[in-house]
Protein backbone atom coordinates (compact mmCIF):
# COMPACT_ATOMS: atom_id res chain seq x y z
CA UNK A 1 0.00 0.00 0.00
CA UNK A 2 1.00 3.62 -0.28
CA UNK A 3 1.96 5.53 2.80
CA UNK A 4 1.04 9.18 3.25
CA UNK A 5 2.82 12.09 4.91
CA UNK A 6 2.86 15.84 4.62
CA UNK A 7 6.51 16.89 4.39
CA UNK A 8 8.17 20.26 4.87
CA UNK A 9 8.71 22.20 1.63
CA UNK A 10 10.72 25.25 2.70
CA UNK A 11 8.19 26.86 5.07
CA UNK A 12 5.28 24.80 3.77
CA UNK A 13 3.80 21.38 4.41
CA UNK A 14 2.63 19.89 1.13
CA UNK A 15 -0.22 17.42 1.51
CA UNK A 16 0.51 15.91 -1.90
CA UNK A 17 3.97 14.70 -0.87
CA UNK A 18 4.30 10.99 -0.11
CA UNK A 19 6.98 8.99 1.66
CA UNK A 20 7.16 5.47 3.01
CA UNK A 21 8.96 6.29 6.25
CA UNK A 22 7.88 9.55 7.87
CA UNK A 23 4.90 9.93 10.14
CA UNK A 24 3.17 13.22 10.93
CA UNK A 25 0.78 13.85 13.81
CA UNK A 26 -1.76 16.59 13.22
CA UNK A 27 -3.83 18.17 15.97
CA UNK A 28 -6.67 20.63 16.03
CA UNK A 29 -6.47 22.66 19.21
CA UNK A 30 -7.64 25.69 21.16
CA UNK A 31 -5.23 28.14 22.76
CA UNK A 32 -5.86 31.61 24.12
CA UNK A 33 -9.30 31.81 22.53
CA UNK A 34 -8.21 30.74 19.04
CA UNK A 35 -8.60 27.40 17.23
CA UNK A 36 -5.84 26.18 14.93
CA UNK A 37 -4.33 23.14 13.27
CA UNK A 38 -0.83 22.14 14.15
CA UNK A 39 1.82 19.44 13.83
CA UNK A 40 2.66 17.69 17.10
CA UNK A 41 6.36 17.01 17.71
CA UNK A 42 7.14 15.68 21.15
CA UNK A 43 5.46 18.00 23.61
CA UNK A 44 5.18 20.95 21.22
CA UNK A 45 2.50 21.94 18.70
CA UNK A 46 3.79 23.76 15.62
CA UNK A 47 1.01 25.99 14.37
CA UNK A 48 -0.22 25.71 10.78
CA UNK A 49 -2.03 28.17 8.53
CA UNK A 50 -4.20 26.92 5.66
CA UNK A 51 -6.02 23.73 4.69
CA UNK A 52 -4.35 20.52 5.89
CA UNK A 53 -5.93 18.64 2.98
CA UNK A 54 -4.21 20.91 0.46
CA UNK A 55 -1.17 22.99 1.40
CA UNK A 56 -0.54 24.62 4.75
CA UNK A 57 2.15 26.94 6.01
CA UNK A 58 4.13 26.60 9.19
CA UNK A 59 3.66 29.92 10.97
CA UNK A 60 6.72 29.51 13.18
CA UNK A 61 4.60 29.78 16.32
CA UNK A 62 4.71 26.91 18.82
CA UNK A 63 2.53 26.00 21.80
CA UNK A 64 3.27 23.51 24.56
CA UNK A 65 0.88 20.59 24.35
CA UNK A 66 0.07 20.97 28.04
CA UNK A 67 -1.05 24.56 27.41
CA UNK A 68 -3.49 23.66 24.62
CA UNK A 69 -6.88 21.97 24.62
CA UNK A 70 -7.18 19.28 21.98
CA UNK A 71 -10.32 19.40 19.81
CA UNK A 72 -11.73 16.74 17.52
CA UNK A 73 -9.01 16.41 14.86
CA UNK A 74 -11.29 17.15 11.88
CA UNK A 75 -14.75 18.63 11.27
CA UNK A 76 -16.44 16.16 8.90
CA UNK A 77 -19.52 16.66 6.79
CA UNK A 78 -20.23 12.93 7.15
CA UNK A 79 -19.60 10.34 9.86
CA UNK A 80 -19.92 6.81 8.48
CA UNK A 81 -19.44 3.58 10.39
CA UNK A 82 -19.05 -0.12 9.59
CA UNK A 83 -20.71 -2.79 11.70
CA UNK A 84 -19.65 -6.39 12.40
CA UNK A 85 -16.23 -6.09 10.79
CA UNK A 86 -14.30 -8.43 13.13
CA UNK A 87 -14.99 -12.16 13.58
CA UNK A 88 -14.58 -11.69 17.34
CA UNK A 89 -17.52 -9.25 17.37
CA UNK A 90 -19.82 -11.32 15.15
CA UNK A 91 -20.55 -14.06 17.66
CA UNK A 92 -22.79 -16.63 15.98
CA UNK A 93 -23.64 -14.32 13.07
CA UNK A 94 -22.29 -15.02 9.61
CA UNK A 95 -20.12 -12.40 7.91
CA UNK A 96 -21.84 -10.26 5.29
CA UNK A 97 -20.83 -10.11 1.63
CA UNK A 98 -20.20 -6.36 1.81
CA UNK A 99 -19.56 -3.81 4.57
CA UNK A 100 -22.62 -3.12 6.70
CA UNK A 101 -22.84 0.67 6.92
CA UNK A 102 -24.69 3.16 9.10
CA UNK A 103 -24.38 6.86 9.79
CA UNK A 104 -23.57 8.77 12.93
CA UNK A 105 -23.77 12.56 13.12
CA UNK A 106 -21.09 15.25 13.27
CA UNK A 107 -22.85 16.52 16.40
CA UNK A 108 -22.05 13.21 18.12
CA UNK A 109 -18.31 13.90 17.94
CA UNK A 110 -16.37 14.92 21.04
CA UNK A 111 -12.65 15.28 21.70
CA UNK A 112 -10.41 13.42 24.09
CA UNK A 113 -10.98 14.63 27.64
CA UNK A 114 -14.62 15.54 27.05
CA UNK A 115 -17.51 13.76 28.76
CA UNK A 116 -19.74 11.10 27.25
CA UNK A 117 -23.19 12.12 28.48
CA UNK A 118 -25.98 9.55 28.70
CA UNK A 119 -29.22 10.99 27.29
CA UNK A 120 -32.39 10.64 29.39
CA UNK A 121 -33.57 7.03 29.38
CA UNK A 122 -30.22 5.55 28.33
CA UNK A 123 -29.55 2.50 30.52
CA UNK A 124 -27.39 0.12 28.48
CA UNK A 125 -24.60 2.19 26.90
CA UNK A 126 -21.53 0.31 25.59
CA UNK A 127 -18.09 1.35 24.35
CA UNK A 128 -16.87 0.32 20.88
CA UNK A 129 -13.20 1.13 20.31
CA UNK A 130 -12.36 1.56 16.62
CA UNK A 131 -9.81 2.72 14.09
CA UNK A 132 -11.15 5.67 12.12
CA UNK A 133 -10.16 6.55 8.55
CA UNK A 134 -10.00 10.24 7.61
CA UNK A 135 -10.63 11.10 3.96
CA UNK A 136 -8.23 13.55 2.32
CA UNK A 137 -9.60 13.91 -1.23
CA UNK A 138 -13.04 14.01 -2.82
CA UNK A 139 -13.88 10.38 -3.55
CA UNK A 140 -16.62 9.05 -5.82
CA UNK A 141 -16.66 5.64 -7.52
CA UNK A 142 -13.05 4.88 -6.60
CA UNK A 143 -11.61 1.42 -7.13
CA UNK A 144 -10.24 -0.76 -4.38
CA UNK A 145 -6.77 -0.41 -5.90
CA UNK A 146 -6.80 3.40 -5.72
CA UNK A 147 -8.84 3.78 -2.53
CA UNK A 148 -5.93 4.44 -0.17
CA UNK A 149 -4.91 7.41 -2.31
CA UNK A 150 -7.99 9.10 -0.85
CA UNK A 151 -7.16 8.36 2.80
CA UNK A 152 -5.36 11.21 4.53
CA UNK A 153 -4.68 9.36 7.79
CA UNK A 154 -6.12 7.59 10.79
CA UNK A 155 -7.27 8.37 14.29
CA UNK A 156 -9.02 6.53 17.13
CA UNK A 157 -12.75 6.52 17.77
CA UNK A 158 -15.38 5.19 20.13
CA UNK A 159 -18.70 4.23 18.53
CA UNK A 160 -20.71 4.60 21.75
CA UNK A 161 -23.94 2.59 21.49
CA UNK A 162 -27.10 2.25 23.56
CA UNK A 163 -27.88 -1.46 23.06
CA UNK A 164 -31.57 -1.41 24.05
CA UNK A 165 -32.32 1.40 21.62
CA UNK A 166 -30.19 -0.32 18.99
CA UNK A 167 -32.27 -3.48 19.31
CA UNK A 168 -35.71 -1.88 19.48
CA UNK A 169 -35.71 1.35 17.46
CA UNK A 170 -36.57 1.52 13.77
CA UNK A 171 -33.12 2.95 13.05
CA UNK A 172 -29.98 3.67 15.10
CA UNK A 173 -30.69 7.41 15.21
CA UNK A 174 -30.41 7.75 18.99
CA UNK A 175 -28.62 4.46 19.75
CA UNK A 176 -25.44 5.57 17.97
CA UNK A 177 -26.06 9.16 16.90
CA UNK A 178 -26.82 10.88 20.19
CA UNK A 179 -24.73 13.86 21.21
CA UNK A 180 -21.32 12.81 22.65
CA UNK A 181 -21.67 9.24 21.27
CA UNK A 182 -18.70 9.69 18.89
CA UNK A 183 -15.42 10.37 20.72
CA UNK A 184 -12.66 10.99 18.17
CA UNK A 185 -8.91 11.65 18.50
CA UNK A 186 -6.63 12.56 20.11
CA UNK A 187 -4.55 13.20 16.96
CA UNK A 188 -4.75 12.56 13.22
CA UNK A 189 -1.75 10.56 12.01
CA UNK A 190 -0.51 10.42 8.44
CA UNK A 191 1.99 7.76 7.34
CA UNK A 192 0.75 4.69 9.23
CA UNK A 193 -0.41 1.44 7.64
CA UNK A 194 -4.12 1.39 8.61
CA UNK A 195 -4.35 -2.34 7.97
CA UNK A 196 -1.91 -3.44 10.67
CA UNK A 197 -2.35 -1.45 13.89
CA UNK A 198 -3.04 -2.65 17.42
CA UNK A 199 -6.39 -1.43 18.77
CA UNK A 200 -7.18 -1.63 22.49
CA UNK A 201 -10.03 -0.41 24.67
CA UNK A 202 -9.72 -0.06 28.44
CA UNK A 203 -12.51 0.51 30.94
CA UNK A 204 -11.25 1.93 34.25
CA UNK A 205 -7.76 0.78 33.33
CA UNK A 206 -8.70 -2.82 32.47
CA UNK A 207 -8.18 -4.01 28.88
CA UNK A 208 -11.54 -5.07 27.44
CA UNK A 209 -10.79 -5.12 23.71
CA UNK A 210 -7.50 -5.92 21.97
CA UNK A 211 -7.04 -6.82 18.32
CA UNK A 212 -5.06 -5.78 15.26
CA UNK A 213 -6.72 -4.03 12.35
CA UNK A 214 -5.22 -6.72 10.11
CA UNK A 215 -8.12 -8.86 11.37
CA UNK A 216 -10.79 -6.66 9.78
CA UNK A 217 -13.04 -8.57 7.37
CA UNK A 218 -13.17 -5.56 5.07
CA UNK A 219 -9.89 -3.68 5.03
CA UNK A 220 -9.43 0.04 4.54
CA UNK A 221 -9.33 -0.16 0.74
CA UNK A 222 -12.51 -2.21 0.53
CA UNK A 223 -14.36 0.09 2.92
CA UNK A 224 -13.44 3.35 1.19
CA UNK A 225 -14.12 1.96 -2.28
CA UNK A 226 -17.49 0.53 -1.23
CA UNK A 227 -18.67 3.69 0.52
CA UNK A 228 -17.66 5.82 -2.47
CA UNK A 229 -19.98 3.86 -4.76
CA UNK A 230 -22.98 5.36 -2.94
CA UNK A 231 -21.85 8.50 -1.14
CA UNK A 232 -19.42 11.18 -2.26
CA UNK A 233 -16.71 11.44 0.38
CA UNK A 234 -15.27 14.88 1.05
CA UNK A 235 -11.95 15.86 2.70
CA UNK A 236 -12.33 15.52 6.46
CA UNK A 237 -15.09 12.91 6.34
CA UNK A 238 -14.51 10.02 8.73
CA UNK A 239 -15.25 6.29 8.63
CA UNK A 240 -15.36 4.24 11.85
CA UNK A 241 -14.17 0.79 10.70
CA UNK A 242 -15.73 -1.56 13.28
CA UNK A 243 -15.06 -2.83 16.78
CA UNK A 244 -13.52 -6.16 17.89
CA UNK A 245 -14.54 -8.60 20.60
CA UNK A 246 -17.26 -8.13 23.17
CA UNK A 247 -18.45 -4.86 24.62
CA UNK A 248 -19.83 -3.95 28.03
CA UNK A 249 -22.11 -1.41 29.60
CA UNK A 250 -20.61 1.72 31.13
CA UNK A 251 -21.72 3.68 34.17
CA UNK A 252 -21.41 7.34 35.18
CA UNK A 253 -17.94 7.87 36.63
CA UNK A 254 -16.29 5.23 34.42
CA UNK A 255 -13.25 6.13 32.34
CA UNK A 256 -13.00 4.64 28.86
CA UNK A 257 -9.80 4.74 26.81
CA UNK A 258 -9.30 3.73 23.19
CA UNK A 259 -5.66 3.35 22.17
CA UNK A 260 -4.61 2.93 18.56
CA UNK A 261 -1.00 2.07 17.82
CA UNK A 262 0.88 5.11 16.57
CA UNK A 263 -2.01 7.45 17.39
CA UNK A 264 -2.24 7.51 21.16
CA UNK A 265 -5.03 7.38 23.73
CA UNK A 266 -8.55 8.72 23.33
CA UNK A 267 -9.79 9.17 26.90
CA UNK A 268 -13.30 10.10 28.04
CA UNK A 269 -15.23 10.07 31.30
CA UNK A 270 -18.85 8.93 31.51
CA UNK A 271 -21.50 11.33 32.79
CA UNK A 272 -25.29 11.26 32.62
CA UNK A 273 -27.95 13.82 31.83
CA UNK A 274 -29.44 13.20 35.26
CA UNK A 275 -26.10 14.02 36.89
CA UNK A 276 -25.95 17.53 35.38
Amino acid sequence: MRQFIATACVSFICAASLTAQDITKYVRYAHEGAESYGVLKGGEIHELRGDIFKTVELTGHTVALDDARLLIPVQPSKVIAVGFNYRSHLGEREPTLYPGLFAKYPTSLIATGEEIVFPPGARNVHYEGEMVLVIGRRAKHVSREEALDYVFGVTAGNDVSERDWQANDLQWFRAKGSDTFGPLGPVLVRGLNPDDLLLQTRLNGEVRQSQRTSDLFFDSSEIVSYVSQFVTLEPGDVIYTGTPGETQGMQPGDVVEVELEGVGILRNIINSADAR
